[in-house]
């Protein structure tokens, strides 16, 4: 028999026995190379998620969550998630004129879709009042000023970093 490694045919013009033989010994080769060792799930079982018949978009929902795939919802759904995490972006922002902006582009974001006339879910995502959610921000804002007075007074204050001194 003929060392299939030398076969000079191509994969395609190779007999279905002669190609099952070379697909073999190119896994074994890299066995021995070690190219399958420090993969995912070696030793583990595999998660349910991976081994369900049930589901025709397993591999799907196993790429989002591995990639962390974000955006790509339908505008309606993207919305009603964007609007559970508006008040912890707001918080990141430092300036109340940043944050009326940020809460006009969203409800610019959410009159959009409802101007939308593509397919979809309806967009039952309410306007933002701008008013009201500057004093939500305000009022936690302040709160996370005071909390570091709140805590254990026994302890040291903390330094900012720019009143650090160098040793």
């Amino acid at each position: 028999m003929q060392d299939d490694s030398q076969d000079e045919r191509p994969l395609r013009d190779r007999r279905p026995e002669d190609t099952a033989m070379w697909i073999d010994q190119q896994i074994r080769a890299a066995i021995e190379r070690g190219e399958f060792d420090d993969l995912p799930y070696a030793g583990k079982p595999l998660p349910e998620r991976l081994t369900s018949q049930n589901d025709p978009d397993w591999w799907l929902k196993g790429l989002i969550e591995r990639e962390q795939v974000t955006g790509v919802l339908p505008e309606a759904l993207q919305l009603r998630t964007d609007a559970v995490r508006l008040p912890q972006e707001l918080d990141r922002l430092a300036r109340e004129a940043d944050v009326r902006e940020a809460v006009e582009g969203f409800n610019r974001r959410i009159l959009e879709a409802r101007r939308q006339l593509a397919g979809g879910p309806p967009v039952v995502t309410p306007l933002r009042d701008v008013e009201q959610d500057v004093l939500a921000w305000r009022e936690r804002r302040r709160t996370r000023a005071l909390q570091p007075a709140l805590e254990d007074p026994g302890s040291p204050p903390r330094r900012r970093w720019f009143r650090r001194r160098r040793a």
